[in-house]
């Protein structure tokens, strides 16, 4: 019964899992969503948010260290990787912004590989109310020539993406990404 009682405290506690789906694919693009809601606050939620050195995986950084991001949240500003070795400007924000109680960042990024193939991407984060919640909703648009075959790319992209929105969904409620 002890065991049974702290799984469900552990259970109540975790946020809800994110609901995620590549919604549409083709040879020239891809649609990628994500939601999930968090017991955070939407000012925890946002905080988090704008500051990926946090939640994204240094797995997943041309550095290897998390800790070279940075992103500066208003139109034109940079989300960026800087290291000795080099720097890198993974998208520019093109909107950051509050309206009806909700909060929006949109970026214009082709994140990893996509980059090098000249997609256009859109990133767009939106913290809203939940409760005494939030709720996160993502969703990333690319673009590109048919020949590139982009609908081959939208499982794994999808998959990097969703492991870097669950850690931000982690880090907003549990202070931690892991």
């Amino acid at each position: 019964m002890r065991i049974a009682g702290l799984i469900l405290i552990a259970w109540i506690a975790m946020p809800l899992a994110a609901r995620a789906e590549v919604a549409a694919a083709s040879e020239s693009g891809f649609l990628i969503r994500a939601e999930a809601h968090t017991e955070a606050s939407p000012a925890e939620t946002w905080r988090a948010l704008t500051r990926p050195n946090r939640w994204w995986s240094s797995a997943h950084t041309y550095s290897g260290d998390a800790r070279n991001l940075s992103l500066d949240a208003r139109a034109g500003g940079c989300w960026c990787e800087r290291w000795a070795g080099g720097s890198v400007a993974h998208a520019r924000v093109l909107a950051a912004f509050e309206h009806s109680g909700a909060r929006t960042l949109r970026l214009e990024g082709s994140l990893g590989p996509l980059q090098d193939m000249g997609a256009v991407s859109i990133l767009t984060f939106t913290v809203r109310p939940h409760g005494a919640g939030s709720t996160v909703t993502m969703t990333y648009r690319v673009a590109g020539d048919a020949v590139l075959g982009l609908n081959a790319l939208s499982g794994p992209v999808d998959a990097v993406l969703m492991e870097q929105f669950d850690r931000l969904i982690r880090l907003s409620a549990h202070g931690s990404p892991n």
